[in-house]
């Protein structure tokens, strides 16, 4: 169990160190993880709601950080290349996500133009329920990838890797909120990179 645990530590630190750099993408993780943890909470009582909650907020936030704000050229905290952070991504890398952004996108289009999609659901009879069904194929959609993802790295790193990658996502939000509370703060002080104190300290051993 340590060894599992020490795996998504891991996978945590590569994230941190390797994606998010820029203050200001800490700054729309923390947003991020505090609407996923709202998201988490409706769950319980409208689902549907946490699916919308979860894409419109949560994950816009957290990947218009990576988008625009992060640094793509070398990386010289880590001495590596953004090809090679690329390549080397345990998770879903930018061309992962933009797959999974599009389908996103075209699910709305998609429940527009066939309301019962091709007869799993009931037909909405107004705008409210045809957001209610969204809702539900947008958290299906979340569910699909983090499934889809976890089962290709059995195959890929082995069925402890993909769990604790699963893991570490589901927990994604709780962390975020431990290690970027401090992020606009950090901000606020003129301070865009974040100097990444304890890879420097590990260098230094």
């Amino acid at each position: 169990m340590q060894t599992f645990w020490q795996k998504i530590q891991q996978l945590q630190w590569d994230d941190h160190r390797y994606y998010h750099q820029c203050r200001i993408n800490q700054t729309l993780h923390l947003i991020s993880a505090v609407s996923f943890l709202f998201a988490y909470a409706l769950l319980f009582v409208n689902p549907a709601a946490a699916g919308i909650v979860g894409w419109l907020v949560g994950m816009v936030t957290r990947q218009s950080g990576h988008i625009f704000f992060e640094p793509r050229g070398y990386d010289q905290a880590n001495n590596t290349s953004y090809d090679n952070k690329e390549a080397i991504k345990v998770g879903f890398n930018m061309r992962r996500k933009a797959i999974l952004i599009s389908i996103w996108l075209a699910l709305p289009v998609l429940l527009y133009l066939e309301p019962s999609a091709f007869g799993l659901i009931k037909p909405a009879g107004n705008f409210s329920e045809f957001v209610h069904d969204l809702g539900l194929l947008w958290l299906s959609l979340g569910a699909a990838g983090l499934l889809f993802r976890t089962l290709h790295l059995f195959f890929l790193r082995g069925p402890s890797w993909g769990l604790a990658w699963a893991c570490k996502i589901l927990l994604d939000p709780i962390h975020n909120v431990h290690i970027y509370w401090a992020s606009p703060l950090a901000l606020l002080r003129g301070e865009r990179i974040d100097p990444l104190e304890r890879l420097q300290a590990s260098k230094a051993q």
